[in-house]
């Protein structure tokens, strides 16, 4: 833990995994509630048709393997905001489901050094159009994968668990959600 003023939270040493300095200063996990936050599992059908692929991008900062998300947006539903997030993270449009297909919860190192624990609300999105110009092109690493390959990669247990039980609900279904 590094040194702190009287009368200041002590600041996790930022050297150490994210487990390690949360157990050096619990409060930062328990100090509020969990914040939620909108994410997209895009999908597509390759080798033509037979199989599904999920996107997978890596993170701005420590470029490990995620799903596009972003927090809520004024005016937006929530399938909205992960419609948006998707685009501005990896450049894909295309079907989206109005309700979730599942959550997962996740630890948050905000900006300012304190993490936050979050529920990410996942919408399928069915992909139709894939650009190069994005957002946040040149900030992350896209890949198509295998939902079991999608499962590996990622860290969080419960988007792992989401991920293998994967079901695409797709173009004949799309208007029933």
């Amino acid at each position: 833990m590094t040194p702190s003023k009287k009368g200041r939270k002590p600041r996790p040493d930022k050297s150490q995994p994210l487990l390690r300095q949360l157990a050096a200063v619990p409060e930062m996990l328990f100090a509020g509630a969990f914040r939620q936050q909108y994410g997209a599992l895009c999908f597509r059908h390759g080798n033509g048709g037979s199989e599904v692929e999920i996107l997978v991008i890596t993170s701005r900062e420590s470029a490990r393997w995620v799903i596009p998300k972003g927090w809520p947006m004024k005016g937006k539903k929530p399938f909205e905001a992960a419609a948006i997030e998707a685009w501005e993270e990896a450049g894909v449009r295309g079907v989206m489901k109005k309700k979730p297909v599942g959550r997962y919860t996740y630890l948050k190192e905000l900006d300012n050094g304190d993490v936050a624990p979050c529920i990410v609300d996942m919408f399928q999105l069915e992909v139709t159009e894939i650009s190069s110009d994005f957002k946040e092109r040149g900030l992350r690493i896209l890949e198509w994968v295998s939902p079991d390959e999608a499962a590996r990669r990622v860290r969080e247990i419960e988007l792992k668990s989401l991920l293998v039980q994967f079901e695409a609900h797709g173009r004949k279904k799309r208007d029933r959600g």
